[in-house]
């Protein structure tokens, strides 16, 4: 075999390699492939509140792993539960222990607004108190800084709104 067809073999057999690895690695988002462990069928969101992580998982041992803020102390919950709705760029409305704690804030924030803690979509969890949203405050990904809801930068909650659909399991541990 001639020195220039082990190189065009070489040569296509990487390209080939970095088209598989393309496909599953989001483009815009800081999510990656990693290994996972757990009992869990692919599709399904993990977000473990301790790593403050959202896992989508994707099967034989691997998922998307998304950095994300949670519950503060005392407003932290675990459970299952399943997408219910997705919206993009949803109004929010602060719920009465939101607004009790915080009087000035309107009744309604229109989606889209810079003040709007929901940020560029939102998979609205059954029983509507929780969510998994955008946020317009990048800083507090990664820290204990919500009422409940799982808070993800902008462009990785855009990634895993294409990813997910209504009905897609979620589960949240501590």
């Amino acid at each position: 075999m001639s020195a220039a067809y082990r190189f065009i073999a070489a040569f296509a057999a990487a390209s080939l390699y970095l088209l598989s690895i393309a496909a599953v690695t989001p483009a815009a988002a800081s999510g990656s492939v990693v290994a996972f462990r757990g009992d869990v069928s692919p599709g399904t969101i993990v977000v473990r509140t301790n790593e403050r992580r959202l896992y989508l998982v994707l099967g034989e041992g691997r998922a998307l792993a998304y950095p994300v803020g949670v519950g503060r102390a005392g407003m932290q919950w675990a459970g299952r539960a399943f997408i219910e709705s997705k919206r993009v760029r949803p109004a929010w409305g602060p719920p009465p222990d939101i607004k009790r704690e915080n009087p000035s804030l309107p009744d309604v924030i229109p989606g889209g607004a810079p003040n709007n803690p929901m940020g560029v979509a939102a998979l609205v969890l059954n029983g509507g108190d929780y969510a998994i949203h955008g946020t317009n405050s990048p800083g507090s990904i990664g820290g204990f800084v919500s009422h409940g809801c799982i808070r993800m930068y902008n462009a990785d909650i855009t990634d895993l709104y294409d990813r997910v659909s209504i009905g897609t399991p979620v589960i949240v541990s501590r």
